[in-house]
């Protein structure tokens, strides 16, 4: 009886031992898999300006110790205004409706997932995010370009904001009326004088 009972024990020990050391050899495996998938995405600079009809690149970078497969990662783009947030690009394509001046500008295989748009208007003011989402799932987005476009006037080349315009016309203006206030005084007492000495 001992004897078998020796090997049971011996037995259920070697089978804890194979157990131990399964577990063992699993736990570097779960630590290595997400390592090569390691993604950060860097937009540059954090804020845009334009002006109405120019083409504007917004840069978005990634990098990874991997070079990582271009047909298992797929780029987003998307802006987020006052009206709420619209996808501009998806699975590395256009995907607005009858839209030929958004486009993908950079090489995938460089890194490079910046966005090109064409002939901006007024409409395209807004937060831009570079979504970058890799083989295993994970999404990295990038923390945003904000585009503030000037409106172009078309006056004597003067691009300016209409309220800058106002604000130094309503300037000039109450410049003036100082003025006036000012030097009345004085011009009376000079015509009083050129009277009197006449």
């Amino acid at each position: 009886l001992f004897p078998g009972a020796d090997v049971g024990v011996s037995g259920g020990s070697a089978s804890k031992e194979n157990a131990a050391v399964t577990h063992t050899t699993a736990r570097p495996l779960l630590l290595t898999t997400p390592e090569p998938w390691h993604l950060s995405v860097t937009q540059t600079p954090a804020k845009e300006k334009a002006k109405e009809g120019e083409t504007v690149i917004l840069n978005c970078h990634f990098n990874s110790p991997r070079h990582l497969s271009l047909t298992d990662l797929m780029v987003k783009w998307y802006k987020e205004d006052e009206k709420g947030q619209m996808d501009l690009l998806e699975n590395n394509v256009t995907v607005l409706p009858n839209n030929s001046r958004v486009f993908m500008s950079g090489d995938l295989s460089q890194g490079d997932a910046s966005l090109v748009i064409f002939n901006v208007t007024t409409s395209d003011h807004g937060i831009y995010f570079c979504e970058v989402t890799l083989p295993d799932g994970k999404v990295v987005t990038g923390d945003g370009t904000k585009l503030r476009i000037r409106r172009a006037l078309g006056l004597f080349g003067i691009e300016e904001s209409i309220g800058t315009i106002i604000g130094v016309v309503a300037a000039g203006i109450g410049g003036v009326v100082v003025l006036i206030i000012v030097l009345t005084p004085q011009l009376r007492r000079c015509v009083l004088c050129m009277r009197q000495g006449s």
